[in-house]
């Protein structure tokens, strides 16, 4: 119950849309579309859960997938809602990601959790989250789970803003350099180590892992200016590097791609 207080506290004050629709927020869409579409086939049944103000679940439904998108903010139901238009139909509930018993075992073909682990700070809840996403998926489907990451956190927030020896005094930042997130945080940061932990032991196979937004947030005014053709550009970059083992860790989204066994 904190956990879901605290999501609809956070939504209700942050403008997702005004972040989505700047370019540095682009990249992340589109990096995270394009390798949806890579497993993507013609009638296949999508689910997304957490689905924000329907960014991920409007594109696909206008592209023809049946799309059903689970959501917990009451701010981002109104959104989604406000959105929806006659001619783009998409099954849309309000629920938890770690509870999902609206939908049937292995009923959809692609899977979308692309934003509950940002909220969740339990072991077990982010089990629950994902052994659900697990188990609505086909076998030999495809699960698709974001992740918020630790290094841009420590780099950005306590570093460049001048608060690292505060944060450690507080106890807020591990000798390791781990954020010690908690419930009176807004996002669950992790490593990619960790998130390889967290999926052992589970049917599933890691097809791959991926920086979403890779450099995208660090270098926000100068994406956010870039002309058109220079942002096709550095798209085209980050799309030859996101899969590169060494940048994962450090890009502020990371998505984990999944396949059902």
């Amino acid at each position: 119950m904190l956990e879901t207080n605290l999501v609809n506290q956070f939504y209700s004050s942050h403008n997702e849309e005004e972040r989505l629709a700047a370019k540095s927020g682009q990249i992340e869409f589109m990096t995270t579309m394009k390798y949806i579409h890579e497993y993507l086939k013609s009638g296949m049944r999508v689910l997304e859960i957490g689905a924000g103000t329907g960014r991920y679940s409007l594109a696909l439904a206008s592209e023809g997938y049946q799309v059903d998108a689970v959501e917990l903010a009451e701010r981002n139901l109104e959104v989604f809602r406000s959105k929806l238009k006659t001619d783009i139909s998409v099954n849309l509930f309000q629920g938890n990601a770690m509870d999902l018993s609206m939908f049937a075992d292995e009923t959809i073909d692609c899977t979308l959790s692309l934003g509950p682990m940002y909220h969740l700070f339990q072991e077990e809840s982010k089990r629950q989250a994902l052994e659900e996403a697990i188990r609505v998926t086909k076998r030999g489907g495809m699960i698709f789970v974001a992740y918020c990451m630790n290094e841009a956190t420590i780099l950005q927030y306590c570093f460049q803003r001048g608060t690292i020896w505060e944060d450690m005094n507080k106890g807020l930042v591990s000798e390791d350099f781990h954020w010690t997130s908690n419930q009176n945080d807004a996002f669950s940061l992790i490593r990619p180590e960790e998130i390889e932990a967290l999926t052992q032991n589970y049917p599933v196979r890691r097809v791959k892992m991926i920086a979403s937004d890779g450099a995208a947030r660090y270098m926000e005014d100068t994406v956010n200016a870039m002309n058109d053709e220079t942002f096709q550009l550095y798209f085209k970059y980050h799309l030859s590097i996101c899969e590169r083992r060494d940048l994962i860790g450090a890009s502020n989204h990371t998505l984990d791609i999944l396949q059902r066994l």
